[in-house]
């Protein structure tokens, strides 16, 4: 007859284990893209879920208040640049609602530039309200002098 009690150092070992899987580890099979947002945050969230449905792994982190501005400061995101979340991946930057077809195109072209953000919170950017009600808005490609440039335009819907 086999002893079902659990030991122990089982109980230890299924615990330890169970503490190495990273906290919001998912299984995409895309780029790990890092996440700091208010916890408190929907429209943050609902992006996060949208990059997932579209196979990146997603983390997040809270982040709000000061502590979020700072940390966009020190990943070189000027303030008329900011939005609600803060994101890295691949040693680049996404500010705001950037769609996933803008991250997938700036990780195959590779410019030499801190990374993309989409300013303040249009409506109907991925996250923030239905695509097909979407104001008009630009993805700014931000250039490591600080600079911006046009890199795609969503016209409204």
């Amino acid at each position: 007859m086999q002893d079902d009690t659990i030991t122990r150092r089982g109980m230890l070992a299924s615990a330890a284990a169970l503490l190495a899987i990273p906290s919001g580890l998912h299984a995409g099979a895309g780029p790990v893209i890092h996440v700091l947002k208010d916890p408190n945050c929907g429209c943050c969230s609902a992006w996060m879920d949208i990059l997932q449905q579209a196979g990146f792994s997603v983390t997040s982190e809270p982040s709000a208040g000061v502590a979020l501005y700072r940390a966009k400061a020190a990943r070189g995101i000027p303030p008329d640049m900011a939005s609600c979340h803060t994101a890295d991946v691949e040693g680049y930057v996404i500010e705001g609602h950037v769609p996933v077809a803008d991250i997938r195109r700036l990780l195959a072209e590779r410019p030499d530039a801190i990374g993309l953000a989409v300013p303040g919170m249009p409506y109907g950017s991925p996250g923030m309200g239905p695509e097909e009600k979407r104001e008009a808005y630009d993805v700014l490609l931000i250039r490591r002098d600080g600079t911006t440039e046009v890199f795609t335009s969503y016209a409204a819907a």
